[in-house]
């Protein structure tokens, strides 16, 4: 069924306001990106309907170079919108292999004060159709408008038919005038229509998404497995600058170290739909690297090659499976992109080795060994760019997770100027540049950062996960999480495994929250989290378990604030109470602390009832650049102390900093 494209439309408890850009369910509104809005305009229109994903993605994203995980991401925080759970599907029926189909009954409203069919929004579902020349209105339906003067001379009367002396000529000029109207309209709509076709022959380039794993060990020596892992990062890295080509980081196919690859599994588990797997033999001096690059969909292997080469030579490695990759999956770089993938600097081998074997560490969480191989690579040649920007991230990480102190901090910050000095433009080390200066109070510093890096790699999942990280510490709740969505739009497994969607839940949309989380239980972190947002819903049995089985996973900084909120719900105040300070002397001790950490810190404090504890590490998260005003204010779990001297104080300061980030950046 073709619904009216000017209507207003009713289905259950929701209302959608196409115009207005606005849905709402029982008179309150419901958040939903720009392109899921569109998504859910275009399947209401076509109620009943089965629409292919083509034509979605046609109507959705016209013209854009996306993925079709882009629809299936969109269809699934379309379905959490709409209260869709597995096992109730009430609204969007899945035809597998095919497309979608809104199944739920809808009525159409007319927009009030005007009738329907005077609405003139176009029609996104069927697009205007362009005739051939041959099916062009005949000269029989042009009818030219009478000129003027023939008006002015019928006010007189008729004119006479035996004037056919003087009318002869006026006749022939309107003849000219209408055929050469009829001949302008004709090439008009014959130009649209050779510009339709060109668009049907040559349609538009679909975005492909890549996971490159690490390559398998065949001589099976321990010495030498840091080369799987440390390879593919390598690959990662430098494919990271094409904005055409989505590729998993480095973080999600760490896990796959050292095992035999189920390809379909894999694909599935990495949402891809092309995988680069291979192996690699060391022999001496001498190194033999296999590798294929599969469509996973059609299982038709895209390029392929053996690679020998002496050992010094492993710089090279990076290079040629980047240009393979690009040659097989055809793809079109622009100027700068292909500057950016173009071969690197060269780097002394043995430093070279150093910084594989430094970021293999890194991605196994050695930070402090991570730290000592890259310092030696560093100081064989000091000219290679990413031995610094890892270098910076071994030292965050031992700081952040290791109890380092600040000294630490300033260390990571130099290695990472250090980084940008030798390659300005380099994503990682401006975006881990940019995730120290949120944690270390300097937001305001990072955000330009962060842009300045979105503007020539705007289709980078982290870059966008991580400049939501910096409007949450600054109270843009909203901005926030449009962020974070687009990032998870363009990967949607970006953070999936440690960055929850705090800003649903500083909105207060726990349910949302809750459900952004992975269905996960071996995540100390994340099985955290979910605890948090149970509490959040007064659901204090559930929060309990999960913050005492996060507590058991793993005793870091975020469990024991855990823990001490499930010993206020089980009345252990005393022990919840010793946890707290003993983190909040560590914070001290050390000099630096998350200040997110430090705000969840006094939330805690005034869970268990001591106010004065909960106002000062209030004091300190606000002072050390956690700033988020709008959660303050209507943050549920400080409104035991609302009342406290101080307190209004404290807000009076985040207002000042909120009010002023927001001037400047928005």
């Amino acid at each position: 069924m073709q619904l009216k494209t000017g209507s207003h439309y009713e289905c259950g408890p929701f209302r959608l306001e196409p115009t207005e850009q606005r849905l709402t369910r029982d008179g309150r509104p419901v958040s939903l990106t720009p392109k899921t809005f569109e998504l859910l305009v275009f399947l209401i229109r076509n109620q009943g309907r089965l629409v292919t994903k083509d034509e979605i993605m046609e109507a959705v994203w016209p013209g854009s170079f996306v993925e079709e995980a882009n629809l299936t991401v969109s269809i699934s925080v379309l379905r959490k919108a709409l209260g869709e759970k597995e096992g109730d599907l009430r609204y969007i029926e899945t035809v597998p292999k095919k497309g979608y189909r809104f199944t739920a009954s809808v009525k159409e409203v007319g927009t009030p004060g005007l009738p329907t069919t005077a609405q003139h929004e176009p029609n996104v579902s069927s697009p205007p159709e362009i005739l051939p020349y041959e099916q062009a209105d005949s000269p029989s339906a042009v009818s030219p408008s009478q000129p003027s003067g023939d008006r002015s001379r019928q006010r007189d009367g008729p004119m006479p038919v035996s004037s056919e002396t003087s009318s002869t000529p006026r006749r022939r000029r309107m003849v000219a005038v209408a055929t050469l109207t009829l001949v302008c309209i004709l090439i008009a709509i014959g130009f649209l229509a050779y510009r339709k076709r060109l668009s049907i022959i040559h349609p538009a380039p679909v975005q492909r998404s890549l996971a490159v794993l690490p390559l398998l060990n065949l001589r099976q020596d321990p010495k030498d497995d840091f080369l799987g892992f440390s390879l593919a990062d390598a690959v990662i890295t430098r494919l990271g600058p094409i904005s055409s080509l989505t590729v998993r980081p480095s973080s999600l196919v760490e896990k796959y170290k050292g095992q035999t690859i189920d390809l379909p599994k894999v694909a599935s588990e990495l949402n891809v739909d092309t995988l680069l797997t291979g192996t690699f033999v060391h022999d001496g001096d001498d190194l033999r690297i296999t590798y294929q690059l599969i469509d996973v969909k059609t299982d038709r292997i895209l390029g392929r090659d053996v690679i020998d080469l002496k050992y010094e030579k492993l710089l090279t490695v990076q290079d040629n499976v980047t240009q393979q990759i690009i040659k097989g999956l055809e793809l079109n770089l622009s100027p700068s992109e292909a500057a950016l993938v173009k071969p690197g600097e060269p780097i002394n081998s043995l430093a070279y080795e150093y910084y594989l074997r430094g970021v293999d560490l890194v991605g196994s969480h050695d930070f402090p060994m991570a730290a000592r191989m890259l310092e030696k690579s560093a100081e064989i040649d000091p000219n290679y760019a990413l031995t610094w920007a890892y270098l910076g991230q071994s030292y965050e990480s031992a700081a952040a997770f290791e109890l380092g102190g600040l000294e630490q901090y300033r260390k990571a910050q130099a290695a990472y100027e250090r980084a940008l000095a030798l390659q300005p433009r380099q994503i990682e080390a401006s975006m881990f540049l940019a995730n120290l200066l949120i944690d270390t109070g300097k937001v305001e510093d990072a955000v330009p950062l962060l842009r300045e890096s979105l503007t020539s790699n705007p289709n980078h999942a982290a870059l966008h996960w991580e400049l939501g990280y910096a409007y949450r510490f600054a109270g843009m709740l909203n901005e926030s999480v449009a962020e974070c969505l687009r990032a998870r739009q363009i990967d949607p497994l970006v953070k999936s495994n440690g960055s929850p969607l705090n800003g649903y839940l500083y909105l207060g949309e726990y349910d949302k929250f809750l459900e952004s989380l992975p269905d996960t239980n071996d995540s100390a972190f994340i099985v955290f989290y979910r605890g948090f947002g149970e509490y959040h819903q007064k659901k204090w049995d559930h929060a309990a378990r999960d913050f005492d089985l996060a507590y058991q996973l793993d005793p870091t900084l975020y469990t024991q604030i855990g823990k001490a909120f499930s010993d206020s719900i089980t009345h252990k105040e005393s022990d919840g109470l010793e946890l707290l300070h003993q983190l909040e002397n560590r914070i001290q001790q050390r000099g630096v602390g998350d200040p997110e950490a430090a705000y969840k810190i006094a939330q805690a404090y005034a869970a268990l009832g001591d106010k004065p504890s909960a106002l000062r590490m209030l004091s300190y998260s606000i002072e050390h650049g956690f700033f988020a005003y709008p959660y303050f204010m209507t943050d549920p779990l400080f409104d035991s102390v609302r009342s406290e001297p101080g307190f209004s104080d404290l807000m009076g300061t985040a207002q000042i900093r909120y009010v002023s980030f927001k001037k400047r950046f928005f």
